[in-house]
């Protein structure tokens, strides 16, 4: 039901077990992670019905300070999350979990609470659950993306860079006019 290799991009029909399988991985960071990380989301495409989405699980893990990084730096590798490194502001602190050697399941983006990262994960799950218009629109992105670069993730990824900035600093479609309404 989930997991793809590292660098292949395959968009998928949306599955209705992804919500348990991220409730379940949430509970599981929650569990290890205490008081460090504030507030758990289950962001990206897995996150919205009825939008195709590579199988992958995506987590946006809030903590309130910088001082967090360091102790689940430690945490995360037992509950089996690997750590990636830091993509700053297109990502945060990145932390996989594999279901066999460079087979992904899930990431776990650690950001600011609250901070811009946060926010944006939330608006553009949001509003691709609430505007049928842009999710269709992202829908088509995404298949057409992932086929041209079907074996090139990271293009793959910078590919919908403008669609989705589009789309968080006007709250609507690029193909619709701003009605202020969100």
């Amino acid at each position: 039901m989930i997991g793809l290799n590292r660098h292949r991009v395959e968009v998928v029909e949306h599955h209705p077990g992804w919500a348990d399988l991220a409730d379940s991985a949430c509970q599981d960071i929650q569990h290890a992670a205490g008081g460090l990380i504030a507030s758990l989301q289950h962001v990206g495409s897995t996150a919205v019905p009825d939008l195709p989405a590579k199988p992958i699980l995506d987590i946006a893990a809030g903590v309130c300070t910088p001082e967090a990084i360091p102790e689940l730096l430690e945490l995360m590798p037992a509950i089996g999350y690997l750590y990636c490194g830091d993509d700053g502001s297109e990502g945060g602190h990145l932390f996989v979990k594999e279901s066999s050697p460079d087979v992904r399941t899930i990431h776990v983006h650690v950001v600011e609470h609250n901070g811009t990262q946060w926010r944006n994960y939330l608006l553009f799950r949001n509003l691709l659950r609430q505007d049928p218009d842009i999710r269709q629109q992202y829908a088509e992105l995404k298949q057409e993306l992932g086929k041209q670069f079907h074996n090139d993730r990271k293009s793959y990824t910078a590919s919908k860079h403008d669609f989705i900035r589009g789309i968080l600093e006007t709250g609507t479609s690029p193909a619709q006019p701003n009605t202020g309404e969100v």
